[in-house]
């Protein structure tokens, strides 16, 4: 069996302009303001037009060294930080225009005792996650680790709290057995010169040097980093992250990271072409299989990344149903949590997430370590995964469930049908199809994984 679908690279381009059409960016955010919309919009620029950034020798990683990412397939994302004091969203500081004078205020209040990284790490677990991504620092320049280069001291070692947060998540990462991600974002709203690097050009060297002796110290301090998720190059808010390579310079930047962590799995978003692509947002996923590694990420409470006391928490057949379509077209999916101003995840999220680790306990053969295809999705019907002799079929309720599965032919014989873990289902394969008989009471009510083994070439 085929590891991965193959695309001509010249029909790449098309597959990813089709794929972009159909991820719309969610616009429910109750506290999101245009800006942050045309964030989450411009994240996905990768998808428009071809992929952009810049390229330097030695700075992706070979395919051998991306498979374990490729096989972990689902992740948890972390937004935590000030932010979640006021509760209204990470893009709070921007949004209602507080001043960073202001704002820092919110670093004196700050001291989450209830904070427990292992208890993380259980959760991210206990849904069946493989790794753990969490931001270290976001747009509003608070940085969460120990960081003598921040500036102006804005960290959590020197403010209220005087703790490292990084410290303790990478070792209860490690202590589980999750691959630890850091999330890094340049931009910072404190500096005036974000908005106009150019007219104020000593104050974006400050920004500029804050942000290289920052990952200095997250790529040096902190032992082995597996993924790396950078955030906000674009300046300004204007145009994407390769349109702001100019500025931050981004094969010097990650020739450094490479420098302390040359296995990590770096995104796209530095400007620099990543190891991986990335779609963001809670839209519907549909098209074709991607032929590139590429990671849509998503809130579990659709009202913002950071805890937010608005609550619109995804259902479990939607996490599911997202998870195998990703994944049947290729991907892997980080789907976040907003833990509270104290450091716990909400106990609603943590359930839901449980729900989701059960599922997988009966269905994780069909998602890690599989690739894609054979067959190509159809759209809200089925998609399928493969690995050895076996193929997946995840089978999506809805209306155009019938009691007969048209599959379309392959070159191997099945040689048996069953729903995984359950009863047989009745087949027949000939040069045309592939037919499968389905009793529609018997299955799943969000997802049924459909096992075909197949012999050996």
């Amino acid at each position: 069996m085929k590891q991965r679908t193959r695309v001509p690279s010249s029909l790449k381009l098309p597959l990813l302009l089709a794929i972009t059409f159909l991820f719309p960016v969610i616009g429910k955010c109750q506290q999101a303001g245009k800006d942050e919309l045309k964030s989450m919009e411009k994240s996905n620029a990768s998808f428009k037009g071809g992929i952009r950034g810049e390229k330097g020798p030695g700075l992706n990683l070979p395919p051998e060294k991306m498979q374990w990412w490729e096989d972990a397939k689902f992740g948890m994302f972390i937004h935590w930080g000030l932010y979640a004091i006021p509760a209204s969203g990470e893009w709070t500081m921007f949004n209602e225009k507080i001043t960073a004078e202001e704002y820092a205020k919110y670093a004196n209040q700050f001291d989450p005792k209830a904070f427990d990284a292992d208890k993380w790490a259980d959760i991210a677990k206990s849904a069946g996650m493989k790794y753990m991504v969490m931001v270290a620092r976001h747009h509003d320049g608070f940085a969460m680790w120990n960081s003598p280069a921040s500036y102006r001291h804005f960290n959590s070692m020197e403010t209220a709290a005087h703790r490292d947060f990084v410290a303790d998540y990478t070792k209860a990462c490690r202590k589980a057995g999750l691959a630890v991600g850091i999330y890094y974002s340049p931009m910072d709203w404190r500096f005036p010169a974000y908005f106009d690097p150019k007219g104020l050009p000593e104050n974006a060297a400050l920004m500029k040097k804050q942000a290289y002796g920052q990952m200095e110290e997250l790529m040096k301090n902190y032992g082995k980093i597996d993924i790396l998720w950078y955030d906000g190059g674009w300046l300004a808010h204007k145009g994407s992250d390769a349109d702001a390579a100019w500025f931050w310079e981004p094969l010097k930047l990650n020739t450094m990271v490479r420098s302390y962590q040359p296995d990590i799995v770096i995104n796209p978003r530095s400007g620099m072409m990543g190891d991986f692509q990335v779609n963001e947002g809670s839209g519907e996923v549909k098209g074709p299989i991607i032929d590139i590694p590429w990671e849509k990420c998503l809130n579990l409470n659709g009202s913002s990344w950071g805890y937010n006391k608005v609550q619109d928490l995804m259902s479990f057949k939607i996490v599911v149903q997202m998870l195998v379509n990703v994944v049947d077209r290729g991907g892997n999916m980080l789907l976040n949590v907003g833990p509270d101003a104290d450091g716990i995840i909400p106990p609603t999220h943590a359930e839901r997430l449980k729900e989701i680790g059960a599922w997988l306990k009966n269905n994780g053969e069909s998602i890690y370590g599989t690739r894609p295809g054979p067959f190509e999705p159809v759209d809200s019907l089925y998609g399928s995964t493969n690995r050895g002799n076996m193929i997946y079929i995840h089978l999506i309720r809805s209306s155009k469930l019938t009691p007969e599965l048209q599959l379309p032919p392959i070159g191997q014989k099945v040689i048996s049908c069953n729903v995984l873990n359950g009863k047989k289902i009745k087949f027949k394969q000939d040069k045309t199809s592939i037919m499968l008989n389905l009793n529609l009471e018997e299955l799943d009510p969000a997802v049924t994984t459909i096992a075909l083994k197949v012999e050996n070439k």
